[in-house]
């Protein structure tokens, strides 16, 4: 056993040179890998989430743009139909307008023809009234003379 105890401790003996190199090794790419890489992870992943904070403040204010330019799209649509219906009710006006003096004058003109057709009738009656003794003698005498014959020759 004290044979085994002794290979043991040549065995330390020999790996102690290794793992003082080893650590040696550690301590040299801990210092010169390692840490400026982890610095540099660091650094990266720093930035990273200052970018994305970056991105989400533009984002926010590309959001708020966005429902200010929806807003005033909104608000100008809505001044584009009002100057549209204006318009519109102007057109109606005029043309409620333009059908109210066709009605005023077509009344006028109904009326003024009633009038003279009125006119012309009692014009016309006057001369029949007129003239109808004048017919009436003339279709008298023509009765007679058609008839007179025909009775005095029957006799």
């Amino acid at each position: 056993m004290i044979e085994i105890l002794h290979q043991l401790a040549d065995l330390c003996i020999d790996a102690l040179p290794i793992v003082i190199l080893v650590f040696l090794f550690y301590l040299f790419l801990n210092a010169l890998f390692f840490r400026p890489l982890m610095r540099a992870m660091a650094e990266r992943e720093k930035r990273i989430d200052g970018a994305k904070a970056e991105a989400a403040a533009a984002q926010a204010a590309a959001k708020d743009e966005m429902a200010r330019y929806n807003e005033e799209l909104k608000k100008a649509r809505a001044e584009i139909y009002a100057e549209q219906e204006a318009s519109r009710q102007a057109a109606l006006d005029e043309r409620a307008k333009l059908l109210r003096a066709l009605r005023t004058r077509n009344q006028e003109t109904i009326h003024a023809a009633k009038e003279r057709i009125a006119a012309e009738y009692a014009a016309a009656q006057a001369e029949i009234e007129k003239q109808s003794p004048a017919l009436a003698d003339q279709i008298t005498r023509i009765i007679l003379q058609r008839s007179g014959p025909a009775t005095g020759g029957a006799q």
